[in-house]
């Protein structure tokens, strides 16, 4: 530490010596040019950062209430949304599940509807047309896969299925 505070003094007997060696006017001139330099530094670091981010702040703060206003509108409408009771879908049978099969290209080897319950058996369908169609059937019609059995064939993206599915207890 003492060699520390030998350095300082050091420092400060030859900044003290320099100072003694200017006559008055330029120790007057060096006091002002380091108040500008003080004062520029100040005002550079803190007081001109402080101006410009309020400004900044002021003209974005009527959008970003927008926004906030909006964010809540849409938070009142979703609460809304959620208290009101999701639509049903109409109850499955014979002929919608097989309207929707011959929309997506599909015709199974067998289909029994039976209450909440669909059996199918494809011989030879394409498996993306199967997925495409089970995805459809699960949003649309709320259809949950009970059982499956697939197979695949010598040709590629080509598969024996058979699927059980059933309608969700809530979309009756």
């Amino acid at each position: 530490m003492s060699k520390l505070t030998d350095k300082f003094g050091g420092y400060r007997a030859a900044v003290g010596a320099w100072w003694n060696e200017r006559n008055e006017q330029e120790r007057r001139m060096l006091k002002i040019g380091g108040a500008v330099v003080a004062f520029g530094l100040v005002y550079g670091l803190l007081i001109d950062p402080a101006f410009s981010g309020r400004a900044k702040l002021a003209k974005e703060l009527p959008q970003l209430r927008q926004q906030v206003a909006e964010l809540q509108s849409l938070a009142g409408e979703a609460a809304q949304l959620s208290a009101q009771a999701p639509i049903q879908p109409p109850p499955m049978s014979r002929e919608s599940v097989n309207a929707s099969l011959q929309q997506r290209g599909l015709s199974p080897q067998s289909l029994t509807v039976t209450g909440e319950y669909a059996r199918l058996e494809f011989k030879g369908a394409a498996f993306a047309g199967i997925v495409a169609w089970l995805d459809a059937m699960r949003r649309e019609q709320r259809l949950l896969v009970q059982d499956a059995n697939i197979s695949a064939q010598s040709t590629p993206g080509q598969v024996d299925a058979t699927f059980t599915l059933r309608q969700e207890a809530g979309a009756r």
